[in-house]
């Protein structure tokens, strides 16, 4: 059963089956059941909120969005369907995914107008991390308690009760905006269905060894204590310092004991300094400048002097001419006393002093640089990179393998010495300082001991968690891993990439199955596809959360052989086959369950010492299955009956529509997963037997889309991104209870046009006059430029507000006084200003269909009036091209086409020509129905309320389908459901569009005159016209006449005062225009404009005359130079003859 209207159903709840069409074929056929029966007469004014909510409730009374996955399999109707890209469950919708659902809903109207079964997929995500740390924020606010003052189970259940919450209202604001999803299927990536995939993906990965468990690098946030992916952290600008540090030379003697005193059997009195009178004999450029019997030292450059109690070894550049004179030598760290090695490696910056070319001189970083390099590797990812092609060398010094990975911190960033770090020494007096703290008391202990050789200011960029702002630490720790490197994953990936938006060279060779099917729209976006799986690393999947999927793994870590064996033989029995997968690593045995709800087998592995894994699954892990977990996999029928059919019927999936920066991080992964865990060859026809096929052609499988479109991020008017922080974002729903759902929705179509970026400015609106104005501005401490926290009001300087932005920073905060001014922008007026022409449009046309002669039921081409065959050819041209805007989601070009048709051609030329003839003329009755019927329709996908509510008051005069247009005739109730207007060849004349074109550019060259001098805007004109002109006037005097105010046409010569004009090269003349002509005025403007074109005519004959251009330029461009020309001296004779006729006058 469908949710009340305006509630959200619960995620966990079952959509109905295949909804059956009755209700919406009933409200088809039913005369009773549809609210207008006669041409009921429309507002005066279109006000959104009067309609858009009665609307909404027509399309779902009539479960006008549900998608039929029995006709698809049947084979009766094409697929199309969209996965919407879940939004997070931690906040109110952004202007971001307005634009993102509106461009989605423009494209799923579109098809499904079209006949296609289009299948919009809603839902939301549980965002791990983000949801985990507002609800921790809020309860340490609300009530002084953190996380692990209560039970697991009881702040989940906390979390739960905050998703729940924030899935209504970003249900609530998605039905706002429009979105045609269908939302009897609205999922969540964490109720049972998607659970349910997320733990098949998870068993069959680990299975097929494709998830395994590994100690690594990860980004770490300390306060929230997890690991954080690459999207989940942002960089920010810092003042900071270079910390020169020098590191005594010594030679280590007894490396073999370096275990021995690694863990603190021996005393490090094995390392013999070194002095500076050696170093001068090994040709150390720099030992000559020291006293010679004094400790050499080398000098390393560092901005976070704290983790040198982890450095495992020194690296130098081998171009580096003082590497030669150091090898052999090493490093004995100050206080912690470990001996570590100097290893040569490229990746070293080169001082200014001995770069080797103005390249290496440039790099910013050799100003600060002193060719040593302080090795840190389980604390910089650099540095363990650095480690991987020194290992050897580094782990010989440290111990033992993996050694040299010293990790001195502990999960909150606090030095420890239990979490890696077992050579303290005398380094005690830092355990249990944070990170800050380690930093002041080091330095202070170098410069004590004389080992501080200088600070310099420096300013760098640091990483931040963006959900606790904290600086992120590169942390060593176990955690669980995709081996994406596998060719089944990363390289499949690349192998459905289109041939052609392949790179140079990887051509359409050994293509099979789903290869080469994906394409990006624009395509520069491929490039950033292909190069991360060329790219790629394994991909931490694992998150130190309550919040999220569970891993479904138990560990034990130490066994007899016998009970080891007993176990292996009851889990690798026929009970168990393919329910349980396990492994040994390091002697911890890892058992993985394909069911984690089976009770009494989870009872039996704890009851033996078996722990579950603590970690959930990152977010993007249950994202990458979307596609599939939305529609019942691995098995639909088990999902229940409302999947029956779903995953055959609409995946692969049509389209994705999203943004750049998550190409990477879900767009790869999905395509993986897909490719991965859907049976190769997977179509309609299999439906229901998806987990049979499970098995075959793992990384061959479909795609789960063909096609995505990378929209564009809108940003302020500043060119900086919106965010809550800023305090310039824009509420949608503000912008649809001031403009409109329509306004907003083609502004932002109008918008997105394929480039990175576009600017909208945020101005306020006045909460004492409810005005709008642009607010003043201010840089802030971060430079960002934003409005001022108060504000005063434009019209009252005594009545202030509070900005966004002020409440954001903690600058200001609301008052009955000074209260809020929300956020808006003056570029959804273009929406606004086009939706209320749209609307007058068809309230004039609706009065001129509801007096006089009735419309005639048919016509045919030939037999109607200019302006009637140039509308048709028009309104077939403007389909077209939207038709082919929407193909190659060109958005913008879309909302520019349907402007240029309804305002321009409809509006402007059409309605005004036919005003004095359509009460009688029932052809063009017919024809002015249709055209209104055709606008609403290409009108619908991106302004549905509108076109949907103008539809309703049309349904008495139902067009019949025309030998030059084809519509439905089945009385449809829903625009939403209406066909899509396609028109026969024949409609499109170009010869009536020249002709009627010549007679538009007439009416506005006589409109111009008239301006120019001053001409009342009733007042009729004599227009004189040339002999070789009188065709064009005598077949439409009356058509011109509609578009200017003539008193009569005629060919005689001018008596008294005239002006005259240039129209198709010959001069025209124009009388009657007032009491008086202005003859000095039209003097002035003759010679300015026989200026102007003996300019353009020496500008044309020079370049023509040019050899250069008139033999290498491309001969349509050069012929198209000489009808300028002709053109041109056409236009300066008539002018000359004019002023000429002026003088004799």
């Amino acid at each position: 059963m469908a949710a009340p209207r305006g509630a959200a159903r619960p995620t966990g709840q079952q959509p109905s089956p295949n909804p059956p069409r009755l209700a919406y074929h009933a409200l088809m056929s039913d005369p009773a059941q549809t609210p207008s029966s006669s041409h009921a007469e429309l507002p005066k004014q279109y006000r959104p909120a009067d309609h858009e909510s009665r609307t909404w409730t027509r399309w779902e009374e009539a479960l006008a969005f549900n998608a039929n996955a029995a006709r698809v399999v049947a084979g009766q109707a094409k697929p199309y369907s969209v996965v919407i890209p879940p939004p997070n469950v931690t906040d109110r919708l952004h202007l971001g995914h307005a634009l993102n659902n509106t461009l989605q809903d423009i494209l799923v109207r579109a098809h499904r107008m079209r006949g296609q079964e289009a299948l919009w997929m809603p839902g939301t995500d549980h965002a791990g991390i983000a949801t985990q740390a507002v609800v921790e924020r809020r309860v340490w606010n609300e009530e002084k308690k953190r996380r692990h003052d209560f039970t697991r189970e009881e702040f989940i259940k906390r979390i739960q009760a905050f998703k729940d919450e924030y899935e209504a209202v970003i249900t609530g604001q998605l039905k706002k905006m429009g979105c045609s999803c269908d939302w009897d299927r609205q999922r969540f990536t964490m109720d049972d269905v998607c659970a349910r995939a997320v733990r098949e993906a998870f068993f069959q990965l680990f299975k097929d060894g494709l998830i395994y468990r590994g100690k690594r690098l990860v980004n770490w946030d300390p306060v929230l204590q997890t690991a954080v992916a690459d999207d989940e952290c942002f960089d920010e600008e810092v003042d900071a310092a270079f910390y020169y540090l020098r590191y005594p030379l010594v030679h280590a003697h007894g490396q073999s004991t370096a275990g021995e005193r690694r863990h603190g059997k021996l005393p490090p009195a094995d390392a013999v300094p070194v002095t500076w009178s050696e170093l001068s004999r090994r040709g150390f450029a720099e030992a000559d400048s020291h006293p010679p019997e004094d400790p050499a030292y080398i000098v390393v450059a560092t901005t976070r002097p704290e983790t040198y109690l982890g450095d495992t070894a020194v690296a130098v550049n081998p171009h580096d001419p003082r590497a030669k004179a150091l090898r052999g030598l090493c490093v004995d760290l100050p206080l912690v006393g470990r001996v570590i090695p100097i290893v040569e490696d490229d990746y070293v910056v080169l001082p200014e002093i001995y770069a080797r070319d103005d390249e290496e001189r440039a790099d910013p970083k050799a100003a600060y640089a002193t060719g040593f390099l302080k090795v840190t590797p389980a604390h910089d990812a650099n540095d363990y990179d650095l480690y991987q092609r020194h290992k050897e060398v580094m782990d010989v010094f440290a111990g033992g393998p993996n050694a040299a990975l010293v990790n001195v911190f502990a999960p909150d960033a606090t030095v420890s010495d239990k979490h890696g770090w077992h050579d303290v020494g005398s380094a005690h007096l830092f355990v249990g300082k944070s990170r800050d703290d380690a930093r002041t008391l080091v330095i202070d202990e170098f410069k004590a001991r004389g080992l501080l050789e200088r600070t310099r200011p420096y300013r760098h960029s640091v990483t931040h968690s963006d959900r606790s702002k904290a600086i992120i630490e590169p942390y060593l720790s176990d955690q669980w891993y995709v081996k994406v490197t596998d060719p089944r994953l990363a390289a499949a990936a690349n192998k459905a990439l289109a041939p052609e938006q392949r790179s140079k060279g990887s051509g359409a060779a050994n293509l099979t199955g789903s290869d080469g099917q994906l394409r990006f729209h624009p395509d520069r976006y491929a490039k950033t596809f292909e190069l991360w799986h060329d790219n790629i690393r394994d991909w931490c999947i694992s998150r130190q959360l309550w919040w999220g999927h569970r891993i479904p793994v138990w560990t034990k870590a130490s066994w007899t052989k016998e009970d080891e064996a007993a176990f292996l033989t009851m889990i690798d029995g026929p009970t168990l086959a393919g329910e349980v997968v396990h492994t040994t690593v390091d002697g911890t045995t890892q058992v993985c369950l394909r069911d984690t709800n089976d009770v009494s087998l989870i009872k039996l592995l704890e009851s033996i010492g078996f722990v579950r894994d603590p970690d959930v699954l990152d977010t993007w892990f249950s994202s990458a299955l979307w596609p599939m977990s939305t529609m019942g996999w691995p098995d639909p029928k088990a999902a229940g009956p409302a999947f029956d059919g779903l995953l055959a019927a609409f995946n692969p999936t049509s389209t994705l529509c999203t943004a750049r920066e998550i190409i990477t991080l879900w767009v790869s992964r999905m395509v993986m997963m897909n490719r991965y865990l859907m049976p190769e060859g997977w179509n309609a026809s299999h439906a229901g037997e998806v987990a049979e096929l499970a098995n075959h052609g793992k990384g061959r499988g479909p795609l789960p889309f063909r096609d995505v479109f990378i929209h564009c991020v809108i940003q302020d008017g500043q060119g900086q991104k919106m965010s809550k922080s800023l305090g310039n974002g824009v509420d949608p729903l503000d912008i649809i209870a001031s403009h409109g759902a329509d306004a907003m929705r083609f502004t932002l179509c109008n918008m997105a046009t394929q480039t990175q970026d576009v600017r909208m400015p945020v101005d306020l609106i006045c909460p004492h006059t409810g005005a709008t104005f642009t607010p003043k501005m201010f840089t802030n401490k971060d430079g960002y430029v934003v409005p001022a926290p108060i504000q005063e009001c434009p019209t009252d300087k005594s009545k202030k507000m509070v900005t966004v932005y002020g409440i954001a920073s903690g600058e200001a905060k609301p008052t009955p006084e000074m209260p809020l001014a929300k956020n808006t922008s003056s570029k959804f007026d273009l929406g606004r200003n086009f939706a209320n022409k749209l609307w007058n449009a068809a309230r004039f046309a609706v009065s001129m269909l509801s007096s006089g002669t009735p419309a005639a039921e048919r016509v045919e081409l030939p037999k109607l009036s200019l302006v009637d065959r140039w509308m048709i050819s028009r309104l077939a041209a403007a389909t077209r091209q939207i038709d082919e805007c929407i193909a190659q989601f060109d958005f913008a070009g879309y909302a520019q086409a349907l402007y240029d048709i309804v305002w321009r051609d409809f509006c402007d030329w059409y309605l005004e020509a036919i005003k004095p003839t359509v009460a009688a003329d029932a052809s063009q009755k017919l024809v002015l129905r249709a055209a209104l019927d055709v606008l609403l329709r290409l009108a619908h996908p991106v302004m549905p309320f509108i076109s949907e509510t103008i539809f309703e008051h049309l349904r008495s005069t139902l067009v019949r389908s025309q030998s030059w247009l084809v519509l439905d005739e089945s009385a449809s109730a829903l625009l939403c459901r209406s066909a899509w207007p396609r028109f026969a060849a024949s409609a499109e004349d170009a010869n009536c569009v020249h002709e009627f074109t010549r007679v538009q550019t007439l009416a506005t060259t006589i409109r111009e005159v008239r301006a120019q001098h001053n001409v009342p805007p009733k007042r009729k004109i004599v227009l004189h016209a040339p002999t070789a002109c009188s065709t064009l006037v005598e077949s439409h005097s009356p058509l011109l006449r509609a578009f200017v105010p003539i008193e009569s046409i005629t060919g005689d010569g001018v008596k008294g005062p005239s002006v005259s004009f240039v129209f198709e090269s010959t001069e025209w003349k124009a009388s009657s225009l007032a009491d008086a002509v202005d003859a000095g005025a039209e003097r002035a403007r003759l010679e300015k404009a026989i200026a102007d074109k003996e300019n353009s005519v020496r500008t044309l004959s020079a370049r023509l005359a040019n050899p250069g251009y008139a033999d290498r330029a491309p001969p349509a461009m050069v012929q198209q130079t000489r009808d300028q020309l002709a053109k041109a001296e056409a236009e300066l004779a008539a002018n000359r003859a004019a002023l000429a006729s002026l003088s004799a006058s």
